[in-house]
């Protein structure tokens, strides 16, 4: 288990995924053991498209699969109605190493809908 080092990458493919949260932990952007990876997450935004605040919750997992020990990113933030808030920027990215994971959850199902742009490196 070994992600690459970033400056003798062979491949830096940029990447975009979403993802709709449900109320208990959904998976977010997940990097499993052994992938040979490392991905650079550039940006993370959560929109609202309902006409009430939404609260969301968004974790880094120490482990794949949302196993492991949890950090929050964003505890209980709150999204007005039919808006997006920019959670993580260039300013503020995160890298995540091999057997690592990022999840969330909202108060209401599908009430935030959450999209990641990343550089996936190897």
């Amino acid at each position: 288990m070994s992600s690459p080092n970033l400056l003798t990458a062979n491949i830096i493919l940029g990447k975009t995924t979403g993802v709709s949260l449900s109320t208990s932990s959904t998976t977010i952007l997940n990097n499993p053991a052994s992938s040979l990876k490392t991905f650079k997450v550039n940006t993370i935004n959560l929109a609202n498209p309902t006409g009430l605040t939404q609260t969301a919750v968004v974790q880094y997992y120490t482990q794949a699969s949302l196993a492991g020990s949890s950090y929050h990113i964003a505890a209980n933030i709150s999204v007005p109605p039919t808006s997006t808030l920019t959670l993580i920027d260039k300013g503020t990215q995160y890298y995540l190493e091999e057997n690592t994971s990022i999840g969330g959850w909202a108060t209401a199902l599908n009430s935030i809908i959450v999209t990641v742009s990343y550089e996936d490196i190897s």
